[in-house]
């Protein structure tokens, strides 16, 4: 059954919704400039108040601080992005973190050199977004099938169960796809999304 990470998480309605559907993880952004920016307390408030999996998403983010902020928030994952991602990302691998690591597809996608205990989240580039953008990846872009890895980049209700169905990644991650508005969820998307891309092959 596909991995389903729900991200840009807000409320506790939000986890509610994602828990009910039967989400794997949560995604709680800590990167400034973003509408689902949290405070580290705010982080830390939701990662407790779930018993779902956190990953905390960060922006140049330096090793020691990446996992400063793991402890602080209590959270169980990381998708590090920006200067400095690899050396972070490695460093929470070693700390026994779950550890996403963003490709920001540009063309076909190489996973070759991505170490074993770090899952690629494949997103869409965009020049002046990390992610959240909504733009999807051209399909000769992706992987072959059986390749571990999660796809992201504008996915909501309505195609997640066809992309999983033809691409058949190990898990899928949704933000801007499931809100009503930037930085608001709806969850009723939150819930059809989940049962969507959990609900192909049963």
């Amino acid at each position: 059954m596909t991995w389903v990470k729900v991200c840009g998480m807000r409320t506790v309605s939000d986890l509610e919704a994602a828990a009910e559907a039967g989400a794997d993880a949560v995604g709680l952004v800590l990167v400034d400039g973003s509408p689902r920016r949290l405070t580290v307390a705010e982080a830390s408030r939701l990662a407790g108040a779930t018993a779902l999996p956190a990953v905390i998403l960060t922006a140049d983010t330096s090793p020691d601080r990446l996992l400063e902020l793991v402890e602080q928030v209590g959270a169980s994952g990381v998708q590090p992005y920006g200067e400095d991602s690899g050396r972070a990302a490695a460093a929470a691998g070693e700390a026994g973190a779950f550890v996403l690591r963003p490709v920001r597809a540009r063309g076909p996608v190489n996973l070759e050199r991505l170490p074993e205990n770090q899952t690629p989240l494949l997103d869409a580039f965009s020049p002046d977004r990390l992610g959240g953008t909504g733009k999807t990846i051209p399909a000769e872009w992706l992987p072959p099938e059986g390749t571990r890895y999660v796809l992201a980049g504008g996915l909501d209700p309505r195609n997640v169960a066809g992309a999983v169905a033809r691409y058949r990644p190990w898990g899928v991650d949704a933000s801007s796809g499931l809100e009503s508005s930037p930085g608001v969820k709806d969850p009723a998307r939150i819930i059809d999304f989940v049962r969507n891309a959990k609900g192909v092959g049963e």
